[in-house]
């Protein structure tokens, strides 16, 4: 039987960083708002995300946290992009668990790597699947599981009328890492919907839900 975790949530997407040459100079700006809407658009950006989460255990702890989230595509051929997407987050947290007073530092970064068509399909779906990857790089314990870890990753949407529909998804287990923690073997799911205005203005929304197999005695759904 599951259980079901929950904890407030805000998140922001702040003004992306984008790279390029005349290659995509040529887009209108509601063009660009709509490839920022598609995690593995052909465009290399740097989306920042700022969260904030609170809610934690016994002392109702917090945390707020910046996902910098480089994407960097490669043409493999006519047919097939190969897409890198980091997220690196930087984060601060209070009482995180229980009375652990504050830390800031780097988290546990993760790469995914989408193999995608260059085209959408016929009746218009952009999808990516290929690995993920787990990197044990947070600069305290309780920042981070101190663990390696990899598994698939998928990526799914439509954009039509200005609006962006999908959901990207992935399962990670940890194979390395320190013996004392815990193993990872978690589940993450990611639908988000978004709207571009005709003067490239875009509203977002989206949830992130993760299933931790690795819970004792039960497999715990965290939802926002």
């Amino acid at each position: 039987m599951g259980y079901l975790s929950r904890s407030r949530h805000l998140a922001a997407l702040l003004p992306a960083l984008l790279f390029g040459t005349g290659a995509w100079a040529e887009d209108n700006t509601q063009d660009l708002a709509k490839k920022l809407s598609n995690p593995i658009a052909s465009l290399i950006s740097v989306p920042f995300q700022f969260n904030y989460d609170s809610g934690y255990g016994p002392n109702d702890g917090e945390k707020a946290y910046v996902n910098v989230q480089p994407v960097i595509p490669f043409t493999l051929n006519d047919d097939w992009n190969l897409i890198s997407r980091t997220i690196v987050p930087i984060a601060w947290q209070h009482d995180i668990a229980g009375p652990s007073g504050d830390q800031f530092g780097l988290g546990d970064i993760s790469e995914s790597l989408f193999f995608s068509p260059s085209k959408p399909t016929a009746s218009g779906i952009i999808w990516g699947v290929g690995p993920v990857f787990l990197l044990p790089t947070a600069t305290d314990e309780l920042l981070g599981g101190r663990k390696w870890g990899a598994g698939p990753t998928a990526v799914v949407l439509k954009q039509f009328d200005g609006w962006t529909v999908g959901m990207l998804a992935n399962h990670i287990w940890s194979f390395a890492g320190d013996s004392d923690r815990s193993d990872i073997n978690s589940s993450f799911l990611q639908p988000f919907i978004s709207y571009t205005t005709k003067d490239a203005w875009t509203f977002t929304l989206n949830t992130e839900s993760t299933y931790n197999w690795e819970a004792p005695d039960v497999s715990i759904w965290s939802v926002p």
